[in-house]
């Protein structure tokens, strides 16, 4: 098959690739989208990958040509997301239902062969079965998605209550959609990106805000962290309220710090305080899952073309890593798509 091949740093190549064999209890996949997610651009451009050569890609939507022994709920010409976390289902985290903490997991696009490519061959329970109604581009972005479920879920959150998602990207927007989803009094964006926050209005938000023009002073029963930038997490700080949850499902590049005033907030204010990682919860892969392909379906999770910043042909994935040579430029998800 033809897949997009990392060999070393920086030289990603549309070359030939191994066509993967299913085995019992997994499924072949045709790929027909898949999504450059933030996570694959330092293994691509900074020496970030396990292992060379490589088949990045871990967002992504097909359809089953092939099924192996022992399959039981899918069949040839199934349209399918990919959950791409194979946890390791023995140890404690695993036995709990917290899949997201398995120690020793693989993910498919990292650590094993990914969907830039032509084929992904994964088990049958990673293939989140979905309604053919759904386009390929909206079903590869199940997984970011499910990502923003899976922070409200931590963050326990309950409709009724104000709400503030910091950070406009596409885990933000679909954090926003999530909170309105389950009943939040109002929800509001906070970025600093003009185009970002009208695509947070017209999706559904409350209200937005501009924090390079303005200083948020308002404060909220949940606080939703996505960006991973380091002012972003201080501001959560700031527009906490009393007995506030706050949940950082952003994750920094750099240190992070707060002046002891800033983290008095925290004290006085008796928020709590927690973290979101991945996507997945009982039984695998999780609602995280099943709700994204429920709502995208029934038209209450919305998608915008907005969201979708440049679509490339897989054969053009090089060119399409040479945006994230300056990331600033982009201003929303990179899709490839097999010819």
């Amino acid at each position: 098959m033809k897949a997009a091949v990392l060999f070393a740093n920086g030289d990603i190549r549309y070359s030939d690739f191994q066509t993967p064999e299913v085995k019992p209890g997994t499924v072949k996949v045709k790929i027909r989208a898949s999504g450059i997610c933030g996570s694959d651009i330092p293994r691509v451009l900074y020496n970030g990958a396990h292992y060379y050569p490589i088949v990045l890609g871990h967002e992504f939507s097909g359809e089953v040509v092939e099924i192996g022994e022992g399959v039981a709920d899918l069949r040839v010409g199934d349209t399918v997301s990919g959950a791409p976390l194979i946890p390791c289902l023995k140890c404690a985290d695993c036995l709990k239902g917290n899949y997201s903490l398995c120690k020793n997991y693989s993910f498919v696009g990292s650590r094993e062969q990914g969907s830039f490519a032509q084929y992904v061959v994964i088990p049958e329970r990673n293939a989140v079965n979905y309604n053919r109604e759904i386009p390929f581009e909206i079903a590869a972005m199940f997984e970011p998605s499910a990502v923003a479920l899976h922070g409200l879920f931590c963050n326990d959150f309950r409709g009724g209550y104000d709400a503030a998602i910091i950070g406009g990207g596409t885990i933000g927007i679909f954090t926003m959609q999530w909170a309105k989803i389950y009943g939040a009094k109002t929800v509001t964006v906070f970025d600093i990106s003009d185009d970002r926050l009208e695509l947070a209005k017209r999706l559904g938000a409350d209200f937005t805000v501009n924090t390079l023009r303005e200083t948020p002073a308002e404060r909220f029963s949940y606080v939703f962290e996505t960006a991973g930038q380091v002012s972003a997490m201080r501001n959560a700080f700031e527009i906490a309220g009393n007995k506030a949850c706050v949940c950082f499902v952003g994750t920094p590049r750099e240190n992070l710090t707060f002046t002891p005033k800033e983290w008095e907030n925290m004290n006085r204010r008796e928020f709590r305080l927690t973290g979101s990682w991945m996507s997945y919860s009982a039984p695998f892969p999780g609602d995280e899952w099943s709700l994204t392909a429920h709502f995208f379906h029934n038209g209450q999770l919305r998608f915008d073309d907005s969201m979708i910043f440049k679509r490339f042909p897989l054969s053009e994935a090089a060119n399409a890593f040479k945006l994230f040579e300056n990331p600033s430029d982009v201003k929303g998800k990179v899709m490839l798509f097999n010819e």
